[in-house]
């Protein structure tokens, strides 16, 4: 099983807490925040306390979540499921506006991958998804040497439109590559 803290060099992952609807609701009430993500609009107390405990509930072997903590604030989350029988892990994250581009996600991602590779040997690869549009989600993943592998046309209907999926996935032989450098 995944670590419930894992440390990076500016982060904290680690296991949502009740104690964390405060800062969800901060950063997850922005509307630019939600714009690509299947969120409440407006987002509510009632939505950050449900999500928070959805978070805490979560069975960790299959679907494990860590709260991304910044300088003693909560400012996103961060999650992986894995399908064990296809040997396949799928992480989302999202991350307060006021901390975009300055790659925090990258580096809480790249912790999540490094602990799902390193705690399962059988797992062959990760994956994750964005919204085409969402350019900063994708260069993370980029970053993260992941390959774009193809998109899902209308693959996910949201406040009233379509939207096109991109794919992109990192093979364990990719990500072992990338440690040897």
């Amino acid at each position: 099983m995944l670590s419930e803290l894992i440390k990076t060099d500016r982060l904290i992952l680690r296991v949502f807490s009740l104690v964390d609807v405060e800062d969800v609701l901060s950063y997850a009430s922005d509307p630019e925040w939600a714009r690509f993500l299947p969120v409440p609009q407006p987002y509510t107390r009632a939505d950050a306390e449900k999500f928070v405990a959805g978070q805490v509930l979560k069975d960790r072997k299959t679907r494990a979540s860590w709260a991304i903590e910044y300088a003693g604030s909560v400012i996103g989350g961060i999650d992986i499921g894995f399908n064990f029988d296809h040997r396949v892990g799928e992480m989302g994250y999202s991350i307060a506006r006021r901390f975009w581009g300055k790659g925090l996600t990258t580096e809480a991602a790249g912790a999540v991958i490094d602990e799902s590779f390193s705690a399962y040997p059988d797992l062959n690869r990760i994956r994750a998804g964005a919204d085409e549009r969402n350019v900063g989600s994708l260069r993370v993943m980029e970053k993260l040497g992941m390959v774009r592998e193809g998109v899902l046309r209308q693959d996910q209907y949201l406040r009233g439109e379509f939207r096109n999926m991109v794919w992109c996935g990192l093979l364990r032989d990719e990500w072992e590559a990338r440690k040897n450098r």
